[in-house]
């Protein structure tokens, strides 16, 4: 029995199996705006087509950046042999050394960079890396420009750590890349830039030429870039595959072995950190994460002797990407951005709906198909536009674009 205390109003007395209980009402606890952050929507999708699944219903996967094929042969092989014969223990804050010199060889090898493994923090994936580089390079205030469309949790977490976002909305013109003018045209000057070559949602790829021009304007005005080559290795036209480190020590530059490498449940990423910000990443590491996981560590070292079996990986994604390319105009999906890499084809639906989310909801009822609304990636104009990923098996992309052929939407 609960009765109130009439000399302290706030205070309750609570009469259970014969004791007496005196305290304060129950009151409202504090929750913190920062974490009031938008959903990444992509995950939202995946939960719901998991739940059509479990239900026995037809689902074709073309919502998540997931690969349809295991990390690596030699990957897994290292990775037995680890269990058998390493502790599996913490590791220095910045990853195991035969890694970051494996890591800092791939620079030497694939772009004729020579790199200081001491530059090298190898990081829980690179959602854990943005975390890391945007604590090191920005404190709350700053402002922090990005393209739309671009990945939604440069965003948010971005506003999680009480920085601003400054969106450059990009498209067909600048081939939905931010550009020197577009930074020119701001009304007050930027912290820093965020770049990602190939880009989510669109694939779209940077040339060398505009490359060097971004990073150049960065180094001259204080412009702290972020360069997210996550889907680096991953291209099917004639952009060239470019790094930022080609260009200067000074940005930030994040990448993965979740895409090219097929390994994003071994949560593995890597930065090639400036020179100046080294120590503080190291310490941020070793406060917020300790070390990344050391088993997809010492796995990882094997993944650059894996070039074979990684192209045969691209080659299935070619395929894929053609065979939506071909099909979904028999749909009517017939506008895209360029994909010139990554496994992604960004789609203006505006002749379909005005509201994409919605809409996806619906093809998904109805069709099997998941796929992800541009309001993920574009806060603006996302409405008008879905995201179809072709990253996974060419079993499912065929089963896909005949459910949408067949589809006669209610």
């Amino acid at each position: 029995m609960t009765v109130k205390n009439m000399k302290n109003p706030a205070c309750v007395r609570v009469i259970q199996a014969g004791f007496i209980f005196d305290g304060l009402e129950k009151m409202t606890l504090k929750k913190s705006t920062r974490g009031a952050i938008s959903p990444f929507i992509v995950m939202d999708v995946l939960r719901a087509a998991n739940l059509r699944a479990q239900s026995g219903k037809a689902v074709y996967h073309l919502e998540v950046g997931q690969p349809g094929t295991p990390a690596p042969k030699k990957v897994r092989e290292a990775a037995a042999r680890a269990l058998e014969s390493d502790l599996i223990g913490y590791t220095d804050a910045l990853g195991v050394e035969p890694l970051r010199t494996a890591i800092a060889g791939h620079y030497k090898t694939k772009f004729g960079v020579s790199l200081d493994p001491s530059r090298i923090c190898v990081a829980s994936g690179s959602s854990s890396i943005f975390v890391l580089a945007f604590l090191a390079a920005f404190d709350a205030g700053d402002r922090v420009a990005m393209a739309a469309p671009g990945y939604p949790a440069y965003r948010n977490i971005l506003g999680a750590l009480g920085i601003e976002t400054v969106t450059l909305l990009a498209g067909p013109e600048s081939h939905y890349q931010p550009t020197v003018e577009m930074l020119k045209a701001l009304d007050k000057p930027v912290d820093g830039l965020i770049l990602a070559s190939p880009s989510n949602p669109a694939g779209s790829m940077i040339s060398r030429e505009k490359f060097a021009k971004l990073v150049r304007y960065c180094q001259e005005n204080g412009i702290r870039l972020i360069s997210d080559e996550i889907y680096q290795g991953i291209s099917f036209g004639d952009v060239p595959d470019s790094t930022a480190v080609e260009f200067g020590d000074e940005a930030f530059i994040v990448n993965s072995f979740s895409k090219y490498f097929s390994m994003t449940g071994w949560r593995l990423g890597w930065a090639v950190v400036p020179p100046d910000l080294v120590r503080q990443v190291e310490c941020l590491q070793q406060n917020l994460f300790i070390s990344a996981p050391t088993l997809s560590q010492l796995a990882a070292v094997a993944a650059f002797d894996c070039e074979d079996e990684l192209q045969g990986n691209i080659a299935a994604y070619a395929r894929n990407r053609e065979i939506l390319l071909n099909e979904l105009p028999k749909a009517g999906f017939d506008r895209f951005a360029p994909a010139d890499g990554a496994f992604y084809l960004y789609a203006d639906v505006s002749g379909h709906t005005d509201d994409s989310e919605a809409f996806c909801q619906k093809v998904l009822n109805e069709t099997g198909v998941a796929i992800t609304p541009g309001t993920d990636f574009d806060p603006f104009r996302g409405k008008s536009y879905v995201r179809f990923s072709f990253a996974h098996s060419e079993q499912t992309m065929l089963g896909a674009v005949k459910a949408l052929r067949d589809w006669k939407p209610s």
